[in-house]
């Protein structure tokens, strides 16, 4: 009995190694820093946030000199000029705070933005692994950028440049 079953742990690691998978990773920071098309749509997703940033700054100082300028003139003011000038005060700081939800919010402007931009050089580059792993037979290719859980990796392992081929071709 004892024979039997180290035959069958024999036979079970023999049958395992046969079956054994091929890995690699790339480092898609990496990639994305080596394509001209991601800097550029980077850059002008950077510019367009800036532009829209200020904008909002803009129209917040705006705001704020409104306001200061009521406190200096409140004590002045009949009650129905302050009820008027607080409300216009308060309305566009609600536009203001909508503009910002509408710019940088989750479903935003520069959410969209970013989505049109990026989702084309992240397709690209997907595309390139899976071929990458096609033409090589690899089981799992991981990525080492961006949190990943890759303690360490050895570089002869590193399909980052193959993957770039692919892309360039």
């Amino acid at each position: 009995m004892k024979k039997y079953f180290v035959l069958l742990t024999l036979l079970g690691f023999i049958s395992m190694s046969s079956f054994s998978q091929k890995y690699a990773f790339i480092d898609t920071k990496y990639i994305l820093s080596q394509m001209p098309e991601y800097t550029d749509a980077q850059k002008e997703i950077d510019d367009l946030a800036e532009k829209w940033q200020k904008d909002i700054e803009k129209k917040y100082n705006e705001i704020e000199s409104k306001y200061k300028a009521f406190q200096e003139e409140e004590i002045l003011l009949p009650e129905e000029t302050k009820k008027i000038r607080m409300d216009e005060i308060i309305d566009l700081e609600k536009k203001a705070k909508e503009l910002q939800k509408k710019r940088f919010g989750v479903q935003g402007d520069l959410f969209k933005k970013r989505k049109e931009l990026i989702d084309p050089i992240q397709d690209q580059i997907y595309k390139a692994v899976k071929q990458l792993s096609k033409d090589n037979s690899y089981s799992f290719i991981l990525d080492k950028s961006k949190n990943s859980n890759i303690i360490y990796a050895d570089p002869k392992y590193d399909k980052s440049d193959a993957v770039l081929r692919k892309i360039n071709n």
